[in-house]
C-alpha cells in the first residue's frame, strides 16, 4: 500500500529518462495578476510542476511566481507550448517563451496543436507546412540546452500515426497531452500512447469551469464516501490511471485542497465506477480551427 500514500511524491519516467511529477498547476485560462501568486502558492505548497504556453499569454507571470517561490529553478518541473502561427518559427518560438519565463530551459517543450496556422492569416494553415515539418524542427532543439524534453498536445491516434510514421520522425513525442476526464476518458488514445512509449498529460483533468461532472451522482456519492472533495476524486483517478494530472486555479485554499492527495487512494472498484461513467463531453474541441483534429478515434 505504502506506494499509494505519496501521490505528490510519485512520478513518471519519461523516455529520456526524466522523472515528470504526478501532478502540477495548470495555468490556461488562468486570468492576469492572479497567475503569478498562483504559482507561488502552488510552488509553496509542494508543487514542483508548473503548466503554461505561449498562446496563454502568461509565461512572464509564471516566470515571477518561480522566481518569487524562492524554490531553485532545478528543482522544478517546467512545461511551455508552441503556439499555432509559430509552426515556422520553432527556434524563435521557445527562445520567445524562454525569454518570458526569464529561463534558460524548459523541462517539457510541447506543440500545442497539431495545427500549423497561416501567420499572416490564422484563418487558414499553410498550404506548403505540415506538422509533421514542425516536429521535424522541434527535433532540432534536443541537445541545444533548451528543451529537455519534446511532445505534443491535442494529438489523436489518426495523427499520431502520421507521426511516428514519417521517416523524419527520428525521435518520438515523449508526451502528449490530452483532456482527460471521466467524461472524456480516451481509453483507445491513452492504450495506444502507453503502447509507443508516450506518456499521457491529462488537461481539464477537472472538467473545466461548470463541468456537469459535479452533478454526476456517481462522482459526488464516491466524493462524500470518501470524505473528499469530487476534484480530489478525479485527480487521484487520473493519477492511479497512469497519467498526470494539471489541475488549474488561481485560488490558494484551491490550490492547496488539490494536492492534498497523499495518504489516501481510490479502490479498484472506486476506479473502476468512475472509468465506466456513461456521459460524454468535451472541453476542448477543434471547432474554432481551420481544419479537423480529432477524428472521433480517442475512443
Amino acid at each position: 500500500m505504502s506506494q499509494h500514500n505519496a501521490h505528490t511524491k510519485k512520478t513518471y519516467t519519461l523516455a529520456s529518462g526524466d522523472k515528470m511529477p504526478a501532478i502540477g498547476l495548470g495555468t490556461w485560462q488562468s486570468g492576469k495578476g492572479q497567475v503569478g501568486e498562483a504559482v507561488k502558492a502552488a510552488i509553496n505548497a509542494g508543487y514542483r510542476y508548473i503548466d503554461t504556453a505561449l498562446a496563454y499569454g502568461n509565461e512572464a507571470e509564471v516566470g515571477e511566481g518561480v522566481k518569487a517561490s524562492g524554490v531553485p529553478r532545478e528543482q522544478l518541473w517546467i512545461t511551455t507550448k508552441l503556439d499555432n502561427p509559430w509552426h515556422k518559427k520553432v527556434q524563435e518560438g521557445i527562445d520567445t517563451s524562454l525569454k518570458n519565463l526569464g529561463m534558460d530551459y524548459v523541462d517539457l517543450y510541447l506543440m500545442h496543436w497539431p495545427c500549423p496556422l497561416d501567420a499572416n492569416d490564422t484563418s487558414k494553415v499553410y498550404d506548403d507546412w505540415t506538422f509533421i515539418d514542425t516536429w521535424r524542427e522541434m527535433q532540432k532543439l534536443v541537445g541545444t540546452g533548451k528543451v529537455r524534453n519534446i511532445g505534443v498536445s491535442n494529438f489523436d491516434i489518426t495523427n499520431l500515426e502520421k507521426l511516428l510514421n514519417d521517416p523524419s520522425c527520428k525521435i518520438k513525442p515523449a508526451v502528449n497531452q490530452i483532456e482527460l476526464h471521466p467524461n472524456n476518458p480516451s481509453k483507445s488514445l491513452v492504450r495506444y500512447c502507453g503502447e509507443k512509449g508516450i506518456h499521457c498529460t491529462g488537461y481539464s483533468c477537472l472538467g473545466s469551469t461548470d463541468s456537469p461532472l459535479y452533478k454526476d451522482p456517481t462522482l459526488l456519492k464516491l466524493a462524500e464516501a470518501k470524505g473528499k472533495t469530487p476534484q480530489q476524486c478525479l485527480l487521484q483517478w487520473g493519477i492511479q490511471n497512469g497519467w498526470d494530472v494539471i489541475p488549474k486555479s488561481v485560488t490558494k485554499e484551491r490550490i492547496e485542497a488539490n494536492f492534498d492527495l497523499d495518504g489516501w487512494w481510490l479502490t479498484d472498484e472506486e476506479v473502476d465506477q468512475l472509468d465506466n461513467l456513461k456521459d460524454r463531453f468535451k472541453v476542448c474541441g477543434d471547432d474554432w480551427l481551420p481544419i479537423k483534429i480529432f477524428h472521433g478515434d480517442h475512443e
